[in-house]
Protein backbone atom coordinates (compact mmCIF):
# COMPACT_ATOMS: atom_id res chain seq x y z
CA UNK A 1 0.00 0.00 0.00
CA UNK A 2 3.34 2.55 0.96
CA UNK A 3 4.34 1.42 -2.44
CA UNK A 4 1.30 2.49 -4.45
CA UNK A 5 1.28 5.88 -2.77
CA UNK A 6 4.45 6.85 -3.32
CA UNK A 7 3.86 5.82 -6.75
CA UNK A 8 0.95 7.66 -7.42
CA UNK A 9 2.97 10.70 -5.73
CA UNK A 10 6.29 10.11 -7.95
CA UNK A 11 4.02 10.39 -11.08
CA UNK A 12 1.85 13.13 -10.19
CA UNK A 13 -1.23 14.01 -12.26
CA UNK A 14 -1.06 12.21 -15.96
CA UNK A 15 -4.14 13.83 -17.15
CA UNK A 16 -4.65 17.04 -19.35
CA UNK A 17 -5.89 19.61 -16.66
CA UNK A 18 -7.34 22.21 -19.07
CA UNK A 19 -8.13 20.05 -21.93
CA UNK A 20 -9.56 23.00 -23.72
CA UNK A 21 -6.61 25.45 -23.57
CA UNK A 22 -3.86 22.23 -23.80
CA UNK A 23 -0.52 23.28 -25.73
CA UNK A 24 -0.08 21.25 -28.74
CA UNK A 25 3.31 20.62 -30.06
CA UNK A 26 5.05 22.76 -32.80
CA UNK A 27 5.30 20.42 -34.93
CA UNK A 28 1.69 19.48 -35.47
CA UNK A 29 -0.07 20.74 -38.64
CA UNK A 30 -3.62 22.14 -38.25
CA UNK A 31 -5.17 25.14 -39.46
CA UNK A 32 -3.92 26.59 -42.89
CA UNK A 33 -1.66 29.86 -42.83
CA UNK A 34 -2.00 31.46 -46.57
CA UNK A 35 -0.88 34.47 -48.15
CA UNK A 36 -2.69 34.35 -51.65
CA UNK A 37 -0.57 38.06 -53.09
CA UNK A 38 2.64 34.84 -52.34
CA UNK A 39 1.17 32.54 -54.83
CA UNK A 40 2.10 32.72 -58.65
CA UNK A 41 -0.07 29.99 -59.53
CA UNK A 42 2.30 27.60 -60.76
CA UNK A 43 0.37 24.97 -59.87
CA UNK A 44 2.96 22.47 -58.38
CA UNK A 45 1.09 22.14 -54.87
CA UNK A 46 -1.68 20.83 -56.97
CA UNK A 47 0.39 18.36 -58.71
CA UNK A 48 1.27 16.74 -55.07
CA UNK A 49 -2.25 16.90 -53.40
CA UNK A 50 -2.99 13.22 -53.02
CA UNK A 51 -6.94 14.54 -52.57
CA UNK A 52 -7.32 17.35 -54.57
CA UNK A 53 -7.90 19.87 -51.37
CA UNK A 54 -5.71 23.15 -53.00
CA UNK A 55 -7.80 25.52 -55.17
CA UNK A 56 -5.70 27.93 -56.40
CA UNK A 57 -6.44 31.94 -58.04
CA UNK A 58 -7.59 32.70 -54.87
CA UNK A 59 -6.12 29.96 -53.18
CA UNK A 60 -8.12 27.77 -50.75
CA UNK A 61 -7.87 24.45 -48.95
CA UNK A 62 -10.36 21.92 -47.87
CA UNK A 63 -9.69 21.16 -44.92
CA UNK A 64 -12.24 18.14 -44.51
CA UNK A 65 -10.55 16.67 -47.54
CA UNK A 66 -6.78 17.70 -46.80
CA UNK A 67 -4.72 14.59 -45.29
CA UNK A 68 -2.18 17.56 -43.37
CA UNK A 69 0.55 15.78 -45.13
CA UNK A 70 2.33 19.20 -46.09
CA UNK A 71 3.25 17.75 -49.49
CA UNK A 72 1.75 21.45 -50.51
CA UNK A 73 3.74 23.54 -48.22
CA UNK A 74 6.85 21.85 -48.89
CA UNK A 75 6.70 22.48 -52.77
CA UNK A 76 6.06 25.79 -52.57
CA UNK A 77 8.82 27.91 -52.78
CA UNK A 78 6.96 31.10 -52.00
CA UNK A 79 5.80 30.68 -48.70
CA UNK A 80 2.06 30.99 -49.90
CA UNK A 81 1.26 27.89 -47.68
CA UNK A 82 2.00 26.97 -44.35
CA UNK A 83 -0.19 25.20 -41.37
CA UNK A 84 -0.25 26.71 -37.97
CA UNK A 85 -0.70 24.31 -34.87
CA UNK A 86 -3.91 25.29 -34.34
CA UNK A 87 -6.27 22.15 -33.62
CA UNK A 88 -9.73 23.26 -32.91
CA UNK A 89 -10.67 22.65 -36.46
CA UNK A 90 -14.48 21.04 -35.99
CA UNK A 91 -17.06 22.70 -37.65
CA UNK A 92 -21.09 22.21 -37.32
CA UNK A 93 -21.16 23.50 -41.32
CA UNK A 94 -19.20 21.69 -44.44
CA UNK A 95 -18.51 24.79 -45.99
CA UNK A 96 -16.46 26.60 -42.80
CA UNK A 97 -13.80 23.70 -43.76
CA UNK A 98 -12.93 25.50 -46.89
CA UNK A 99 -9.97 28.33 -45.76
CA UNK A 100 -8.51 30.82 -47.77
CA UNK A 101 -6.54 33.78 -46.94
CA UNK A 102 -9.08 35.49 -44.51
CA UNK A 103 -9.41 33.07 -42.52
CA UNK A 104 -7.54 32.99 -38.95
CA UNK A 105 -7.59 30.63 -35.81
CA UNK A 106 -9.79 33.49 -33.92
CA UNK A 107 -12.19 34.10 -36.85
CA UNK A 108 -12.75 30.24 -37.70
CA UNK A 109 -12.96 28.84 -33.66
CA UNK A 110 -15.72 32.21 -33.40
CA UNK A 111 -17.74 31.03 -36.07
CA UNK A 112 -17.11 27.27 -37.10
CA UNK A 113 -18.96 25.48 -34.68
CA UNK A 114 -22.60 27.00 -33.98
CA UNK A 115 -23.59 26.01 -30.72
CA UNK A 116 -27.69 25.17 -30.25
CA UNK A 117 -29.90 25.66 -27.30
CA UNK A 118 -31.52 22.18 -27.60
CA UNK A 119 -28.26 20.72 -28.17
CA UNK A 120 -27.01 21.68 -25.15
CA UNK A 121 -30.03 21.23 -23.03
CA UNK A 122 -30.06 17.40 -24.04
CA UNK A 123 -26.40 16.57 -24.19
CA UNK A 124 -24.18 18.84 -22.10
CA UNK A 125 -23.71 16.68 -18.84
CA UNK A 126 -23.96 13.44 -20.49
CA UNK A 127 -22.85 12.51 -24.22
CA UNK A 128 -22.64 8.67 -25.20
CA UNK A 129 -21.50 7.85 -28.47
CA UNK A 130 -21.26 4.89 -30.58
CA UNK A 131 -18.47 4.30 -32.90
CA UNK A 132 -18.45 2.91 -36.53
CA UNK A 133 -15.27 2.39 -38.77
CA UNK A 134 -17.05 2.53 -42.43
CA UNK A 135 -13.62 1.06 -44.21
CA UNK A 136 -11.21 3.34 -42.01
CA UNK A 137 -7.74 2.51 -42.04
CA UNK A 138 -7.93 1.97 -37.84
CA UNK A 139 -5.81 5.46 -37.58
CA UNK A 140 -8.48 8.31 -36.25
CA UNK A 141 -9.85 4.74 -34.31
CA UNK A 142 -6.75 4.50 -32.68
CA UNK A 143 -6.71 7.93 -32.02
CA UNK A 144 -10.54 8.12 -30.80
CA UNK A 145 -9.72 5.33 -28.09
CA UNK A 146 -6.78 7.73 -26.51
CA UNK A 147 -9.03 10.47 -25.99
CA UNK A 148 -10.21 7.54 -22.77
CA UNK A 149 -6.94 7.11 -21.81
CA UNK A 150 -5.52 8.64 -18.69
CA UNK A 151 -3.78 11.64 -20.81
CA UNK A 152 -7.39 12.97 -22.30
CA UNK A 153 -9.56 11.56 -20.08
CA UNK A 154 -13.00 12.84 -21.92
CA UNK A 155 -14.90 10.63 -19.85
CA UNK A 156 -14.92 13.42 -17.46
CA UNK A 157 -17.05 15.79 -19.26
CA UNK A 158 -19.65 13.02 -19.31
CA UNK A 159 -18.37 11.69 -23.17
CA UNK A 160 -17.84 7.92 -23.53
CA UNK A 161 -17.78 5.54 -26.41
CA UNK A 162 -20.49 3.24 -25.42
CA UNK A 163 -20.54 -0.78 -27.27
CA UNK A 164 -24.29 -0.73 -27.88
CA UNK A 165 -26.31 1.86 -29.90
CA UNK A 166 -28.86 1.56 -28.23
CA UNK A 167 -27.12 3.15 -25.53
CA UNK A 168 -25.88 6.08 -27.79
CA UNK A 169 -27.27 9.34 -28.17
CA UNK A 170 -25.26 9.72 -31.82
CA UNK A 171 -22.86 8.14 -34.52
CA UNK A 172 -19.26 8.80 -34.74
CA UNK A 173 -18.48 7.50 -38.22
CA UNK A 174 -15.10 6.65 -39.19
CA UNK A 175 -13.21 5.81 -42.83
CA UNK A 176 -14.61 6.56 -46.49
CA UNK A 177 -18.01 4.06 -45.93
CA UNK A 178 -17.59 0.93 -48.35
CA UNK A 179 -19.93 -0.86 -50.03
CA UNK A 180 -19.41 -3.64 -47.49
CA UNK A 181 -20.25 -1.47 -44.77
CA UNK A 182 -23.51 0.49 -45.69
CA UNK A 183 -26.18 -1.78 -44.45
CA UNK A 184 -24.31 -1.98 -41.43
CA UNK A 185 -23.68 1.62 -40.74
CA UNK A 186 -27.84 2.17 -41.49
CA UNK A 187 -28.53 -0.61 -38.91
CA UNK A 188 -26.76 1.32 -36.37
CA UNK A 189 -28.19 4.50 -37.44
CA UNK A 190 -31.72 3.73 -37.02
CA UNK A 191 -30.83 1.27 -33.23
CA UNK A 192 -29.82 5.07 -32.13
CA UNK A 193 -32.94 6.71 -29.98
CA UNK A 194 -33.89 9.83 -30.75
CA UNK A 195 -33.12 12.48 -30.83
CA UNK A 196 -29.75 11.28 -32.20
CA UNK A 197 -26.11 13.26 -33.32
CA UNK A 198 -24.34 11.88 -36.18
CA UNK A 199 -20.55 13.11 -36.30
CA UNK A 200 -17.78 12.94 -39.36
CA UNK A 201 -14.46 12.01 -37.77
CA UNK A 202 -11.83 11.83 -39.94
CA UNK A 203 -10.90 13.33 -43.91
CA UNK A 204 -11.81 10.06 -44.83
CA UNK A 205 -15.64 10.21 -43.09
CA UNK A 206 -15.75 13.53 -44.37
CA UNK A 207 -14.79 13.41 -47.88
CA UNK A 208 -13.69 10.20 -48.65
CA UNK A 209 -10.09 11.40 -48.48
CA UNK A 210 -7.97 9.43 -50.60
CA UNK A 211 -10.69 6.73 -51.48
CA UNK A 212 -12.92 9.66 -52.91
CA UNK A 213 -12.81 8.05 -56.34
CA UNK A 214 -13.12 4.52 -55.28
CA UNK A 215 -15.52 2.19 -56.86
CA UNK A 216 -16.19 0.37 -53.74
CA UNK A 217 -17.26 3.31 -51.59
CA UNK A 218 -21.03 4.15 -51.13
CA UNK A 219 -21.95 7.56 -49.22
CA UNK A 220 -25.22 7.61 -50.26
CA UNK A 221 -26.04 7.35 -46.05
CA UNK A 222 -24.95 10.73 -46.08
CA UNK A 223 -27.19 12.19 -48.58
CA UNK A 224 -30.34 10.28 -46.25
CA UNK A 225 -29.19 11.66 -43.10
CA UNK A 226 -27.99 14.81 -41.87
CA UNK A 227 -24.71 15.47 -40.71
CA UNK A 228 -24.02 17.63 -36.87
CA UNK A 229 -20.37 18.01 -36.70
CA UNK A 230 -17.54 17.44 -39.03
CA UNK A 231 -13.72 16.92 -37.31
CA UNK A 232 -11.15 17.00 -39.74
CA UNK A 233 -7.73 15.45 -39.31
CA UNK A 234 -5.79 12.03 -40.70
CA UNK A 235 -5.81 10.85 -37.81
CA UNK A 236 -8.08 13.34 -35.70
CA UNK A 237 -5.99 14.32 -32.68
CA UNK A 238 -8.16 13.45 -29.40
CA UNK A 239 -7.64 17.09 -28.32
CA UNK A 240 -8.98 18.39 -31.76
CA UNK A 241 -12.04 15.32 -31.10
CA UNK A 242 -12.53 16.25 -27.62
CA UNK A 243 -12.85 19.88 -27.87
CA UNK A 244 -14.83 19.79 -30.78
CA UNK A 245 -17.59 17.62 -29.09
CA UNK A 246 -17.54 20.06 -25.85
CA UNK A 247 -17.99 23.15 -28.29
CA UNK A 248 -21.10 21.50 -29.96
CA UNK A 249 -22.65 20.44 -26.74
CA UNK A 250 -21.95 23.19 -24.78
CA UNK A 251 -22.35 27.28 -24.38
CA UNK A 252 -18.76 28.95 -24.22
CA UNK A 253 -17.38 30.71 -21.61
Amino acid sequence: MFDTLKSRIFQGEQFIKDIQNAPMREQFRGLPILKNSNCDNCKKCLSVCPTGALNINPLKIDIGKCTFCGACKNICERNAINFSNFYKLTSSKRENLVIDERTTEELFYKTAVEVKKEITSVFSKSLKLRQVSAGGCNGCEMELNAASNVNFDMGRFGIDFVASPRHADGLVITGPITKNMVYALEDCYKAVPDPKIVILCGTCAISGGVYQNSTEIDRSFLEKYKVDLYIPGCPVHPLTFINGILDYIRERK
